[in-house]
């Protein structure tokens, strides 16, 4: 069995050089692939671009015939999310591609896989691209496998909180969201209290951390919180939103994460359900974006990373565990 990587040099067209999510994260990532010891033991897959009709089971027609118009020219849908000529059909391919590697690896095609998309997804609603975001990668993936009746785990490491895969479940109970990430923060959502609503209470998860939290609070939270719950959940299929902007040397982050805490993340949940998938989100450390892939990625191939580094955390945050337990103990237990 191998692990797949979903690339397309079509992601590298939607650019804006002077932004920070630019065609230059990719660049980093892949060389960093093509330089690593694993390159051979990685399937390397063209995406094959999402439909329409897919794309209304999840986002609104008006906002996708909004994206449609405004790539035929360029322009702006808020101050910080860019629109190329041609970014529809290309938002279209990353989003194909994230649901294509879902169900290979729910097929058993391959082993597990990593999506090498942009642009990213997970502030993206129902209703609203935003956030560097156009359509929503992660929840388009999710949406199709719970179609076939299927538990979908979506797990987000993005300093930012994924609003828009939160909104998108937040009254399911077929897919759980869990999420970590700096708060206050953009977009401002993601409290401990957000848990979701109707049949979908409980099922979401939010960890909100303070400036300087890192790997023994990101630890405590997934020994005591995220993983407990992920066993009980029994999901068939796990999503990894992997945004390594919780980094602690990238430019917009906040969090005091290292490479290592990412590659105990993917071991953690590899160890909950194999069938697992990461797919690209943040991170803007162009000099470290490459390595940090490349970790998760050896974890995924089952190799020791061969990147580690040990940071300390300014702000321990280990007490959040206890106010997330508090907020969703009659859902699950501890």
């Amino acid at each position: 069995m191998v692990t797949e990587v979903v690339y397309s040099e079509k992601f590298l067209e939607h650019d804006q050089s002077m932004h920070p999510e630019n065609a230059e994260r990719l660049r980093a990532i892949m060389d960093e692939i093509h330089d690593s010891s694993i390159v051979d033991r990685l399937r390397i897959k063209e995406p094959s671009s999402i439909s329409e009709e897919e794309l209304f089971l999840i986002h609104s027609k008006e906002m996708v015939e909004y994206i449609r118009r405004l790539s035929e020219t360029s322009g702006w849908v808020d101050f910080d999310t860019y629109v190329c000529p041609g970014s529809f059909e290309i938002a279209k391919l990353a989003a194909g591609g994230v649901v294509g590697l879902a169900h290979d690896v729910l097929r058993g095609e391959v082993e597990n896989g990593f999506a090498l998309v942009r642009p990213p997804g997970h502030h993206a609603t129902s209703s609203r691209s935003m956030g560097f975001c156009l359509f929503n990668n992660v929840a388009l993936a999710a949406n199709s496998v719970a179609g076939e009746g299927k538990r979908v785990l979506v797990f987000d490491h993005d300093v930012h909180h994924g609003n828009g895969t939160q909104e998108i479940f937040y009254k399911r109970d077929d897919v759980l969201y869990q999420s970590f990430h700096l708060s206050p923060h953009y977009p401002g959502t993601g409290g401990v209290d957000e848990i979701g609503e109707g049949d979908g209470r409980g099922f979401t998860i939010n960890a909100p951390l303070p400036k300087g939290a890192g790997d023994k609070t990101i630890l405590v939270l997934l020994d005591e919180v995220f993983l407990p719950i992920a066993e009980q959940f029994k999901p068939d299929l796990i999503i990894v939103s992997a945004g390594f902007d919780s980094h602690y040397l990238d430019q917009l982050g906040g969090l005091r994460l290292s490479a290592n805490c990412f590659a105990e993340i993917i071991k953690k949940f590899k160890g909950v359900q194999p069938r697992i998938l990461c797919s690209l989100e943040g991170g803007y450390n162009l000099k470290l974006l490459g390595r940090l892939v490349l970790t998760e990625l050896e974890v995924l191939v089952g190799k020791k990373p061969s990147y580690s580094e040990r940071v300390e955390e300014t702000n321990n945050a280990k007490k959040v565990a206890d106010e997330v337990k508090n907020k969703v103990k009659e859902y699950w237990s501890f």
